[in-house]
């Protein structure tokens, strides 16, 4: 008779070493064993050969509901499924419903849990007219983080939150021991920068470009930094696609503060001059693509230990939101739950960049960023049995062919990957199988941080 309920065998992928001939044992859905060599016997038991086991991808962040009757957790978890990643952090700028108070996160925490086929965890936000008077009530109910913009998409549903208010945010944030995440982008300067835009009749692929030079991004990351300076709380740059941006983090972090910051994959793998002219509309993010000479310098710092973690920030648009011939009228975002992993290891292979980067910038920095490591972000005795298995077999990327995302199209449509998402296991049991999402609705669970800390 087996002690283990499940044993997979290949090479572990782990933050600190890769293990070939490893195997890794499961049993009531929690990490039981790990080891090198002969594996043990267990109920479910697969030799991999040469695949990667990763510990189950975080992706720190995620837009499940910003188009209404669009995506929802019911498709969002199950792109993630097939994507390898068995935790998706859920942003609070749901259309129709900004999440900014305890009766909202636990409203949207009862809609996800019947839907969700992977784990989750929910960011809180505030309403510009009520201040940040609901923060702790919201960090009792179980968010895992706070998101802010120095930006306004919309002033109801993605307001700017101006910086005397940030403060008093980032001061209220700070009694809850969470981060404070925040977009980053100046919003006088953008403005006044797309009206040049407008003015010169550039509405091709340059516009969005144009619209947000360098200076937009960095002189909200100093705000950024500079009030969590002031206010002692945890600050955090949720997307950055310039190197300089991860030296001014790392030379807060070298005086002693809390600055983090995320990288999103698409910065890691597209470009401005060739995937923004080829996409157009497909292509538009906040902030935007930059030159190929950009994204190169963002693999050197990731290199260098510069990158705190990697995300998607995810959003399956419907194609009529990203196909308007002027650059600036579509909607911004991306789809990318399918594909992060598989890219990632991709663009380390070509740049002989250690794999355990995987392992730390999607599992372990964020379980350890959104205080779910108690339970999340390790192949680690203990804890939750979230697992990933990659197979070298060369896959064409086809959104539309897989069923799996709701959108039906990937800015990645055509890239060949030299790895496949052959299996994932959430909580030890498996959701997807490499063709078939097995996962089932409701199978995911809302996971938060652990009640100890003071949020008066």
């Amino acid at each position: 008779m087996s002690d283990f309920d499940l044993v997979l065998s290949g090479t572990l992928i782990l933050p600190d070493r890769i293990v070939p001939g490893g195997f890794v044992a499961v049993r009531d859905g929690v990490v039981a064993g790990l080891g090198q060599g002969v594996a043990p016997a267990a109920r479910s038991r697969h030799a991999l050969g040469e695949a990667l086991i990763l510990p189950g991808a975080i992706d720190a962040q995620v837009h499940s509901l910003s188009q209404k009757n669009q995506e929802d957790f019911i498709w969002s978890t199950r792109a993630a499924a097939a994507g390898g990643i068995t935790t998706i952090v859920d942003m609070p700028y749901d259309e129709g419903s900004l999440v900014c108070s305890a009766e909202a996160v636990r409203r949207k925490a009862a809609h996800a849990s019947g839907q969700a086929r992977v784990d989750f965890a929910l960011y809180g936000t505030i309403d510009p007219l009520e201040g940040a008077a609901r923060i702790a009530e919201q960090a009792e109910a179980g968010v895992a983080a706070f998101k802010f913009s120095t930006f306004g998409t919309d002033p109801k549903r993605f307001p700017r939150i101006p910086a005397p208010l940030l403060a008093e945010c980032f001061t209220a944030v700070a009694r809850t021991g969470l981060a404070a995440g925040v977009h980053n982008e100046d919003d006088e300067y953008v403005r006044i920068a797309m009206e040049k835009v407008r003015a010169s009749g550039i509405a091709d692929y340059r516009a969005h470009g144009l619209s947000r030079p360098p200076l937009t991004e960095l002189l909200a990351m100093l705000q950024i930094y500079e009030i969590g300076v002031a206010t002692g709380c945890p600050a955090h740059v949720v997307h950055c696609s310039l190197a300089r941006g991860y030296e001014i983090a790392a030379s807060y972090r070298a005086q002693g503060h809390a600055a983090t910051v995320e990288c999103l994959i698409h910065y890691l793998m597209l470009d401005e001059e060739n995937d923004a002219r080829r996409l157009g509309g497909r292509s538009k993010c906040n902030p935007p693509l930059r030159p190929r000479a950009e994204v190169e310098s963002l693999w050197r710092q990731l290199a260098a230990g510069n990158v705190t973690l990697l995300s998607t920030d995810h959003v399956s648009w419907s194609l009529d939101r990203k196909s308007d011939p002027d650059m600036l009228a579509n909607a911004s975002g991306l789809p990318g739950l399918e594909t992060m992993v598989p890219l990632f290891v991709k663009g380390a292979l070509e740049r002989g960049i250690p794999l355990t980067w995987a392992a730390r910038l999607m599992a372990e920095n964020p379980a350890r960023h959104f205080h779910l490591d108690h339970v999340k972000g390790a192949l680690a005795m203990g804890k939750d049995a979230d697992i990933t298995v990659l197979t070298p077999e060369p896959t064409i990327v086809e959104a539309a062919k897989t069923g799996h995302s709701v959108a039906g199209w990937s800015p990645f449509d055509g890239t060949l990957l030299p790895y496949r998402v052959a299996g994932t296991y959430a909580r030890g049991c498996h959701a997807f199988d490499g063709t078939r999402v097995l996962a089932e609705p409701g199978s995911g669970s809302f996971v938060r941080p652990l009640p100890t800390i003071s949020f008066s």
